[in-house]
Order: structure tokens, then C-alpha cells, then sequence
């Protein structure tokens, strides 16, 4: 699945809020940091566990397993949880 930039910008200002109103900006960025390099495998593994997330959330996974897929998304994530919590 191909993301355009638009739904790519959106879902990551979604995911960066949630994380927001979670308090959980600086454990997200410390994960995505050490993650980066594998981003790709825990994409997969977002597919692998797809099944049991429906039951938790009813949005699809797919464009998450996109978003993930790509390092650069990963970055702009990572750069758009720094500006929120320079924010504070």
C-alpha cells in the first residue's frame, strides 16, 4: 500500500497526539530511535498481529504497516513528537 504525503502527514500528526494526550512522547521517541533500524521487520510484525489489534482498535492497520515501513516516516514521527514536547 502506497501512502500519499497527505494521509502520511495526517497519520503521523494522529499517532503524535495520541502519544501526546498518553503522556508517552519521550518513551515513543527512545522506542522509535532504537527501533529505526528494524523498522521495517516491526512493520511486519504490525501485520502479523493484525487480527488481535481489530479486536482493540477499529481502525486498519494496513496504512500504519505502510507508514512504518519507510524510515523517513519514522523520522518525521520522531521529529513531530520533539516539536510537541518542545511545546510544553
Amino acid at each position: 500500500m502506497e501512502l500519499t504525503p497527505e494521509r502520511e502527514q495526517e497519520l503521523i500528526e494522529n499517532l503524535a497526539r495520541r502519544l501526546q494526550r498518553l503522556h508517552l512522547i519521550a518513551p515513543a521517541i527512545l522506542f522509535l530511535e532504537s527501533n529505526k533500524p528494524v523498522s521495517f521487520i516491526g512493520s511486519q510484525a504490525l501485520l502479523f498481529f493484525q487480527p488481535v489489534l481489530r479486536m482493540l482498535s477499529a481502525e486498519s492497520m494496513d496504512e500504519y504497516v505502510a507508514l512504518f515501513e519507510q524510515r523517513a516516516s519514522v523520522e518525521r514521527l520522531i521529529e513531530r513528537l520533539e516539536q510537541l514536547a518542545d511545546e510544553r
